[in-house]
């Protein structure tokens, strides 16, 4: 077949305001309303992509959660044992459990993040143009 490549038209759905789904805690909510309107405003998301972003906001509800378990308990746990005469004594120390979950969480939420074009690294990245009247890069 010849002739030129017809060009590509990138149809973007037209996504209306959305509330933050019910079943996301208070911080994932916040999240949520946070940046659903920045990434409509900017075309780059569509429903395909909604997924992503309740995962997103739920990583980063779940990372403030742990983080203010870790400031109310301590990044550190002591261990005690009691000994013959009933006092307690510590004899270990370990790392709150909560600091693995926020680290996971904090970590999932940076490569969805990315994904979402929410970070500096990400937005400078170049993109597709959805304009119809570019010419091709070799005026063909």
């Amino acid at each position: 077949m010849k002739g030129t490549k017809p060009h590509i038209k990138l149809e973007r759905d037209v996504l209306p305001d959305m509330a933050a789904p019910d079943f996301m805690g208070p911080d994932a909510a916040a999240e949520w309303d946070r940046v659903y309107p920045l990434l409509v405003e900017r075309k780059i998301l569509t429903r395909a992509d909604l997924g992503i972003l309740e995962n997103y906001c739920e990583a980063i509800g779940l990372a403030r959660e742990m983080g203010r378990e870790i400031r109310k308990l301590g990044a550190v746990q002591l261990i005690y044992a009691l000994d013959k005469e009933c006092n307690s004594r510590v004899i270990s120390s370990r790392k709150n459990p909560a600091c693995s979950v926020q680290a996971d969480a904090t970590n999932r939420a940076r490569l969805m993040a990315s994904e979402l074009g929410l970070t500096p690294v990400s937005r400078s990245r170049p993109t597709v143009s959805n304009e119809d009247d570019q010419d091709d890069l070799f005026n063909f």
